[in-house]
């Protein structure tokens, strides 16, 4: 049975251990905090530190990173590469800013490492059942463990996409057009609730979803958020960013290239907390329904 080891148990971490489990992917695996759910696991050997998982993998190892972006994604490098040796690979999953991770793949090259960045996207559902993953990295590596990336993914929902740092450059892209799209949406419901007619958000959501040309995930998540609630009105409309609209408009201009849409609707996020609105209301909704985001409650 081909073995992962997996650094990271939140909910994106923990899901992809479930995904990997389901494609027979032995997981190795440690968290500083492990809930009750993860411990009753027996499918999941968990470890008490960082090197005892490292050594009880066989040679070359994978290390799956699924942790928070910046300090402490290189905390856990620094650690776990001083355990591993020649030709051993790490896999950076998490939403890291593209320059961190050319850094870290000259630093981990250096070392005699192989560093790949994927780029992973779908929310906790997408790293349960079949993740979009976006990899990138020395094509050579990368394709000794394709099985792995394909395994996660859903269909047609992997692609390798060149040298290091490309995966997560494409997933930086992509998070600020998840940024436009959702403010879009947000906005529309805002114009709806100030309008003279009386509408039901839960209807009007449910019928974007299907079959129109603004259906897909984006629209599932509002309609699911005014399933539950109608009005939002339980919901402080504040809508926090999590660095990777920053980076996409700082990448616009480095590249000179014009983004207005997704410049916008990282202002409006920054907007959101001194003012409460409809629009970032439906934002918070969405954020909290694909990906399990905090939502500030009155």
């Amino acid at each position: 049975m081909k073995k992962v080891g997996l650094i990271g148990l939140g909910r994106m971490g923990y899901n992809l251990a479930l995904n990997m489990i389901d494609h027979e992917i032995e997981v190795y695996a440690y968290d500083k905090v492990v809930n009750e759910e993860i411990k009753n696991n027996k499918s999941i050997k968990l470890f008490a530190d960082i090197k005892s998982l490292v050594k009880a993998l066989a040679k070359p190892r994978i290390i799956w990173l699924m942790v928070p972006a910046g300090d402490i994604t290189d905390n856990v490098i620094n650690e776990v590469s001083g355990y591993l040796e020649k030709d051993d690979i790490i896999i950076d999953g998490g939403n890291s800013n593209y320059n961190d991770t050319l850094r870290r793949y000259q630093t981990l090259k250096e070392k005699q490492l192989n560093f790949i960045d994927c780029g992973t996207s779908g929310g906790t559902d997408g790293a349960r059942h079949g993740a979009s993953l976006m990899v990138g990295g020395d094509e050579s590596i990368v394709k000794k463990i394709e099985w792995l990336f394909t395994s996660l993914a859903t269909k047609d929902g992997y692609a390798y996409l060149g040298k290091a740092g490309s995966g997560h450059f494409v997933k930086m892209v992509h998070n600020g057009i998840e940024y436009g799209m959702m403010q879009a949406i947000g906005e529309g419901f805002e114009l709806l609730e100030k309008s003279d007619f009386n509408l039901d958000y839960k209807e009007v959501s449910k019928v974007w979803a299907h079959g129109s040309i603004i259906e897909g995930l984006l629209m599932d998540t509002a309609y699911s958020a005014f399933k539950k609630d109608d009005k939002l009105t339980s919901i402080i409309g504040r809508v926090d960013d999590s660095g990777e609209g920053q980076w996409t408009i700082e990448a616009a201009l480095k590249y000179k290239a014009s983004i207005p849409v997704i410049a916008n609707s990282l202002f409006a996020r920054y907007k959101s907390r001194d003012e409460d609105h409809f629009s970032e209301k439906i934002v918070a909704a969405m954020r909290n329904e694909f990906g399990g985001h905090k939502v500030y409650k009155k």
